[in-house]
């Protein structure tokens, strides 16, 4: 059940967008792009045994957190990877671990799975969800360290992600310890800080349209250059051909959202489980570091 996705680029490798605002700066944490890419092979099936997922459109059946899905074979990997969209799991499709699980599995419990040891199954499965959201957090931090207008707080977000990599690497039984909600005020405050510099290089008035209902909305080619749409809900909403160069989109819902034939270029914290639930096409222009959806 991995996700269709690519790495960031790796810490103290230059690279910019067309528009040149990106700038990739030497960061000191242990973290590089791999780690924060899902590896199912070194993984014990976390996302599938873990998490709990319910009977909708986006899953065939309901499963509790801490049962294994029917699809995970032995050898935890997913018995209809490639068929999961017409078997009726395109939730597995947008779910996207940052790398979290092989996080979990080699480096937390030492490489022993929760089959060879069950007694470990319990604490595994809890500890997988936190680990995931602390690893977010470092994929944003380290974008957000890609970003050159951001450069006067460089120095803030290498000490927040050099902190965010050490958690990581702790114990199980301190990773669970972690306030989850705190950790997250604390690094987005940041993270608002680098959107608001990055956001500023953008000519003329933006738009503010941070947590807003547009579930539906009809935007078809809206300049939305430099908009904040930091958890927006534009599920199902028509953004053909719209301009969304430079907008914050981190936590914005996109569910359904057309995005046909608009221009994601040098967009802020998108990541590629955001595109995967959105509906695009070739036209679809993107930022460097993701890619198109094979289902598009």
């Amino acid at each position: 059940m991995s996700p269709h996705n690519r790495p960031p680029p790796s810490p103290g490798r230059e690279q910019r967008d067309s528009d040149g605002t990106r700038d990739r700066t030497p960061a000191s944490s242990g973290l590089v792009g791999k780690d924060l890419q899902a590896d199912c092979a070194n993984c014990f099936g976390l996302c599938c045994a873990a998490l709990p997922f319910a009977r909708s459109a986006d899953f065939a059946v309901s499963k509790p957190a801490g049962t294994p899905c029917t699809n995970l074979r032995s050898d935890f990997l997913c018995g209809i990877h490639g068929q999961l969209r017409e078997k009726g799991f395109a939730g597995c499709t947008v779910f996207d671990c940052f790398g979290a699980g092989q996080k979990v599995s080699q480096v937390t419990f030492g490489g022993v799975d929760w089959r060879q040891d069950p007694d470990s199954a319990s604490l595994m499965f809890a500890v997988f969800p936190v680990m995931r959201h602390v690893h977010e957090l470092v994929w944003y931090v380290t974008e957000a360290l890609d970003l050159a207008p951001a450069r006067p707080i460089h120095a803030d977000l290498r000490r927040s992600l050099d902190s965010l990599d050490a958690l990581t690497r702790g114990s199980a039984e301190s990773i669970l310890e972690l306030d989850v909600n705190a950790l997250r005020g604390e690094v987005n405050a940041l993270l608002l800080r680098a959107s608001d510099l990055a956001r500023a290089t953008v000519p003329g008035s933006t738009r503010n349209l941070r947590g807003a209902d547009l579930m539906g909305a009809k935007m078809p080619g809206a300049d939305l250059r430099g908009a904040s749409l930091r958890g927006a809900l534009l599920i199902a909403a028509n953004l053909r051909g719209a301009d969304l160069r430079q907008a914050d989109l981190i936590g914005a819902d996109l569910r359904g959202a057309d995005i046909r034939g608009a221009d994601l270029t040098g967009a802020l914290f998108l990541v590629q489980a955001q595109l995967n639930a959105a509906k695009g096409d070739s036209a679809t222009k993107l930022p460097p570091a993701l890619e198109q959806p094979a289902h598009w």
